[in-house]
């Protein structure tokens, strides 16, 4: 990947010249070129990042099923505009604080496993620890390749992708 970066940069959050600008492009087979974009702060740590299709591409939803170990290993594409869905656990939405990122099932997985663990540690209530507790299991049982698990990908812009033959592909209404 080639990448070029400008520093001390001007940072949006506390003002300082400690911004680092940082583009990229990358070759993603069956996807496409792709444009990564970050933006990172020395000082307050403030970090943005975003990916972008170098061609325009329709609005897609991804219905993604993991069923064994080998499954992780599959490519993701997640625009600041996707949505990332696993049914009866949670979602990553959209918003001024999303982040792009290409990573894959495991890196997926791994993003949700930090929100429910995020979730048990501030839990008030036992129930919703319990709650938590469990889902932490399902998520490790998926990762272990004991358990199988749903995931959806929903982008307007169609900057976002789950990169299988075994991914279900059908235009967002």
């Amino acid at each position: 990947m080639q990448t070029e970066s400008l520093t001390g940069q001007l940072c949006p959050m506390c003002g300082k010249k400690e911004l680092t600008l940082t583009e990229g492009a990358s070759e993603v087979p069956f996807f496409g070129r792709l444009f990564l974009f970050s933006m990172h702060c020395s000082n307050c740590h403030y970090h943005k990042a975003d990916v972008e299709a170098a061609e325009p591409k329709e609005g897609a939803r991804y219905t993604f099923e993991v069923s064994g170990k080998d499954d992780l290993s599959v490519r993701v594409v997640r625009s600041s505009e996707g949505t990332i869905k696993i049914p009866h656990v949670g979602s990553l939405e959209p918003g001024v604080n999303a982040e792009g990122f290409v990573s894959n099932i495991e890196g997926v997985i791994e993003k949700f496993k930090k929100q429910v663990e995020l979730l048990r540690d501030t839990a008030e209530e036992d129930e919703d620890k319990k709650k938590a507790k469990n889902l932490l299991k399902r998520l490790q049982n998926v990762l272990w390749g004991s358990e199988k698990l749903k995931i959806i990908i929903e982008d307007p812009t169609g900057n976002s992708a789950i990169i299988s033959e075994k991914a279900a592909r059908e235009k967002l209404k």
